[in-house]
């Protein structure tokens, strides 16, 4: 049998199995469009019709999709986000003026006649955060807060009993209108709620002038206040296709509806294939159509397709622009903002509001592109088949009134199916300022490739592109399967492109790859060493260029000089600055293990100790800080900094220990013996001393101090299984596994005997350390149930409560790439990974 034929078997089969192998899972969240922390739109329904679709922070960026048959339409993709009509406008819809002060005003600040003198005027929102217009920090330097006052008329139309009080505040805030209270809440609500106006509010509003007046403190971190006045608007609403199936695979996400006598599958193809960098660092998602008539009967079908203005924008009322162009047989439009502040805003809760949002279609015969207010445009097609006519580029409007859309006529549908496609992209300019720098995407590295340029070639590798990713989509659930079973494959598909997004691939300087992750819903901090680490698994797995992408960073930061200490920086930045550490705080003996361990780790994937010998130096400094200060760590934060600082910690204590004898390891494949044999030395003498100072008999302790009743997942000693490095007695990690087993809640294993919420990752880690394949599925089973029932739809938390299935804290975290060290295990060691 030849090669070719060989692979076409191969292909074959894969397109042949991969629907069929489909997870029964049912996601927290559907993911739709995932490239990287900026460019990332999910589904937090089961059907796709029933919500907006969003960005991963939960604000809509919204999706919309409509098919006719025979004249009647129906809705596929998507709802309108909800929206309102302002009495007075928050920030969120547009910028406004507001008298201000930050000191303590004279009594009666609050009333409609106050005379407020001395007072600032200037444009909301106020507060600290990217969102904010004018600075007001917290009560560090702000000690009496800001008090801020906002006129408006009202003119008596808009019924009292349905206006809402739309606030963001950050922390504690009181609010009047007309002198009187009509909110005081504690803490805070950094995202816009909305709170019917109390029945004190309604008898204050009054025909004519009025006052809204809000008093917020913030005795810390970050600041904001937005407050005014609104009420929902009525939309019209179209006819639901009804949704049959819903299919997730690795790279894509697959819908079949009935509409009337047609069968519709729509298909979201990002195609994240690791094993190729060019591919991979593409932000091009392909949307598939394909439509079939069950009567075999033919019809008359077409598509519309909108994507709002809001992907290109961080908030919805900030202006934005439309464009027009071709690229080959392509067609397309693009919006972008106005202002085009690039990588001026940096922080957690923030989308981009630069670069520009693309939509491209092949040129084909009754094609229509429009720009204009999404409603309008689908409601046009919905009643006529038509888009309204009229300039493509050039449109201009806050992100909430525009948008780009698209008609596609699938003509004639009998039962043979027809299939069309379209792109959406997203060209951010520059990612990430890299100390001082600013640095491009991978894709435009050269400076020279443009978006018409990647759109070309992206539609010209559309069908190829399909059958690679179809293919590999099949190969990975089974080797993960093959590896852990079949729950365990769910949550590898689950979890395999909300990794990949929550990171972006950009060309240092010096042309080599950096691949950044963005600690998402935790801080927004970017190249986290203690985020790299659990992410590390899968591109580990599959590309140990981008594993190594993940530590450059990291190296060069202390290589540098510009970090001076012996242990690595926690972190380079705030998203997407990558110009220093922003955290508050190091985490030493955390970082300098995580960085010795995972370079060892990429040493053995690539086969060759290069990667080591390039860093030897630095990586000498910091296992010589291990080795001082390592072994019973000073009280300190690791990378479970949501639980406090630990004095003592037994677990970090053995990641320590792990990094000493990577580094051992490394130092044989660099043949220094006598410095390899004098650090796995240390290393299993340390873990006998270990064993000692932490035995509780069934269980090794949280701590050294050695509490009753204390333990803690272990999960760090996992690399003494996957690396070879014998260090630990195998009994270690059999006595643990065994009471983890007596110790399990409904939804997984607690992270330790303090609290009862715990980390799906670690879970994983712990998982693999098990010697037996009934161990490991006993503790990977309640994973799977909590990503099955979890009530918190978002996509996949890391973090979350064992009693309940509900989010504690983080969301669409690289982290899950975790779940990916089962795979390694049988990928990696000694002999494994060269081979």
């Amino acid at each position: 049998m030849t090669k070719l034929s060989l692979q076409l078997i191969l292909l074959a089969s894969a397109l042949t199995v991969g629907p069929a192998q489909a997870q029964t899972l049912r996601p927290p969240s559907y993911p739709l469009v995932t490239h990287d922390p900026y460019f990332s739109l999910w589904s937090n329904t089961d059907n796709l019709n029933d919500s907006p679709t969003r960005h991963w922070t939960g604000k809509p960026q919204s999706l919309e999709g409509v098919v006719r048959v025979d004249g009647k339409a129906y809705g596929f993709l998507g709802a309108p986000p909800t929206v309102y009509n302002a009495l007075l406008p928050t920030g969120e819809a547009k910028p406004y003026m507001a008298q201000y002060t930050f000191e303590q005003p004279q009594p009666g600040w609050q009333q409609l006649d106050y005379k407020a003198e001395g007072w600032k005027t200037g444009p909301g929102p106020f507060g600290n955060t990217p969102d904010a217009r004018t600075v007001w920090n917290s009560s560090r330097s702000d000690k009496n807060g800001i008090h801020v006052r906002r006129e408006f008329t009202y003119d008596g139309k808009t019924d009292p009993s349905k206006l809402l009080l739309a606030i963001s505040h950050d922390d504690d805030v009181e609010v009047y209108l007309n002198g009187v209270q009509i909110l005081q809440k504690k803490c805070c609500a950094g995202d816009h709620i909305y709170l019917p106006l109390s029945a004190e509010g309604q008898k204050a509003l009054k025909p004519g002038r009025n006052v809204l007046a809000a008093h917020c403190v913030s005795p810390v971190g970050g600041a904001i206040i937005d407050v005014g006045l609104v009420s929902p608007a009525e939309v019209p609403t179209l006819a639901k296709a009804t949704q049959t199936d819903v299919k997730v695979t690795a790279t894509q996400t697959e819908y079949t509806f009935t509409a009337g006598p047609v069968d519709l599958k729509v298909n979201f193809l990002s195609p994240l294939l690791l094993e190729d960098l060019e591919v991979v660092a593409r932000p091009v998602t392909y949307v598939t159509f394909n439509a079939r008539a069950r009567d075999g009967k033919a019809h008359k079908v077409e598509v519309f397709f909108g994507e709002s203005a809001a992907v290109a924008t961080n908030t919805a009322g900030q202006g934005v622009v439309t464009d027009a162009g071709q690229s080959g047989n392509f067609r397309w439009l693009t919006v972008g903002t106005q202002e085009q502040p690039v990588l001026k805003k940096k922080g957690d809760n923030v989308r981009i509001d630069w670069g520009y949002a693309y939509l491209a279609v092949p040129n084909g015969a009754g094609m229509q592109l429009a720009t204009g207010s999404l409603e309008t445009l689908k409601q046009a097609f919905a009643e006529s088949g038509k888009l309204p006519a009229g300039a493509l580029g050039g449109k201009k409007g806050a992100a909430a009134e525009l948008a780009m859309a698209v008609n596609l006529p699938m003509g004639s549908v009998g039962a043979r199916p027809v299939q069309k496609y379209l792109m959406l992209a997203y060209d951010d300019l520059y990612s990430v300022q890299y100390f001082g720098e600013n640095l491009r995407p991978w894709w435009r590295r050269d400076g020279k490739t443009t978006m018409n340029d990647l759109l070309l070639t992206a539609g010209k590798e559309y069908n190829q592109l399909r059958q690679k990713s179809t293919a590999f989509d099949a190969r990975l659930r089974a080797d993960a399967q093959k590896a852990g079973g079949k729950e365990y494959a769910d949550l590898c598909v689950l979890a395999y492109r909300q990794a990949i997004a929550a990171h972006k691939i950009v060309a240092s300087p010096t042309g080599e790859v950096l691949f950044f992750s963005k600690e998402n819903f935790s801080n927004g901090s970017i190249g986290t060493v203690d985020v790299t680490y659990p992410s590390a698994p899968l591109f580990l797995v599959y590309n140990n260029e981008l594993a190594k992408g993940l530590l450059r960073f990291i190296f060069e930061y202390s290589e540098s000089g510009r970090w001076k200490k012996d242990f690595p920086a926690h972190d380079v930045g705030t998203y997407p600055l990558a110009n220093g550490q922003t955290y508050g705080e190091d985490m030493p003996v955390e970082e300098a293990g995580n960085m010795v361990i995972l370079t060892a780790a990429a040493v053995q994937m690539d086969g060759k100790p290069d990667f080591a010998r390039q860093h030897w130096p630095t990586l000498t400094k910091w296992v010589g800080f291990l080795k001082r200060d390592g072994f019973d760590p000073a009280n300190q934060l690791c990378t479970d900094d949501f639980a406090g600082h630990l004095a003592r910690n037994a677990n970090l204590s053995a990641k320590a220990i792990m990094g000493i004898a990577c580094y051992g390891q490394m130092a044989q494949a660099l043949g220094d013996q006598k410095t390899a044999d004098e650090h796995l030395t240390l290393a299993r003498e340390l873990a006998r001393k270990w064993m000692q100072m932490d035995d509780l008999g069934d269980r090794y302790a949280l701590t050294f101090d050695k509490t009753a009743g204390s333990w803690s997942q272990k999960y760090n000693i996992v690399w003494d299984k996957l690396l070879g490095l014998n260090v630990f007695p195998k009994e270690v990690a059999q006595k643990e596994i065994a009471f983890y087993l007596k110790n399990q809640q409904p939804y997984g294993l607690p992270l330790d005997s303090r609290k009862t919420y715990t980390k799906s990752d670690w879970i994983m880690w712990t998982a693999t350390m098990a010697d037996s394949d009934r161990d490991f599925q006993a503790l990977i089973t309640p994973i799977w149930k909590f990503a099955n029932e979890t009530p918190s739809r978002v996509p996949l938390t890391d973090w979350h409560e064992t009693t309940n299935a509900k989010q504690v804290g983080f969301q669409a975290r690289s982290v899950v790439g975790g779940y990916f060290i089962k795979m390694l295990e049988s990928r990696i060691g000694p002999g494994k990974a060269k081979k």
